[in-house]
C-alpha cells in the first residue's frame, strides 16, 4: 500500500514539474513578446498582429489577382517559335528558304513560309488556331509548328 502511494506521488510530482515548466515557458514566452513590443497591455498587441494578419491576407489575395492578369495577359504573347530552314528546289544550293512558326502561349499565331529562287523569294502566311492551320501546311511547315510547341 505504502509503495503503490508512493508511485502515485511520484506521478503527481512529474506531473507538476511538466505543468510548471510549460507555465514557466509560457510566461517567458509573453514576457518577451510585451518586452519587445513596448506595451503591456497583451490585448491590445494581440489585436495589433490580428489586424496585421488581416491585412496581410487581403495583399496577398490582391497579389495573387495580379499574378494570375499577368499570366492571362502573358498568355496572349509570342510564347513560342519554331524555325525550320531547307532547301526547296535542287539547282539552288544551300538552305534559303524557311518556315517560320510563331504561337502564344495557346498555340495561336502564325506561319510564315519564305520560298527562294534565283529570281525572287515568295513569302506566304498561313494562320494557326489552338495548334491547327484551316489551310493544308507543307512539310516544313508542319515541322515548324511542331518545334514550336515543343518550346
Amino acid at each position: 500500500m505504502v509503495f503503490e502511494q508512493n508511485i502515485a506521488l511520484g506521478i503527481v510530482g512529474v506531473w507538476l514539474l511538466i505543468i510548471t515548466i510549460i507555465l514557466i515557458w509560457l510566461f517567458s514566452f509573453f514576457r518577451h513578446l510585451t518586452r519587445v513590443a513596448k506595451t503591456d497591455d497583451i490585448k491590445k498587441l494581440l489585436d495589433k498582429l490580428i489586424e496585421k494578419g488581416n491585412n496581410n491576407t487581403v495583399e496577398i489575395e490582391k497579389t495573387k489577382k495580379a499574378i494570375n492578369q499577368i499570366i492571362n495577359e502573358g498568355m496572349g504573347h509570342v510564347q513560342k517559335v519554331g524555325l525550320i530552314r531547307f532547301n526547296p528546289f535542287n539547282e539552288i544550293g544551300g538552305d534559303h528558304s524557311f518556315s517560320l512558326a510563331i504561337l502564344d502561349g495557346g498555340d495561336n499565331g502564325i506561319i510564315i513560309t519564305g520560298l527562294h529562287t534565283r529570281d525572287r523569294t515568295r513569302i506566304y502566311a498561313k494562320q494557326v488556331n489552338k495548334g491547327k492551320s484551316d489551310l493544308e501546311l507543307s512539310t516544313e511547315e508542319q515541322k515548324a509548328l511542331l518545334k514550336a510547341q515543343r518550346v
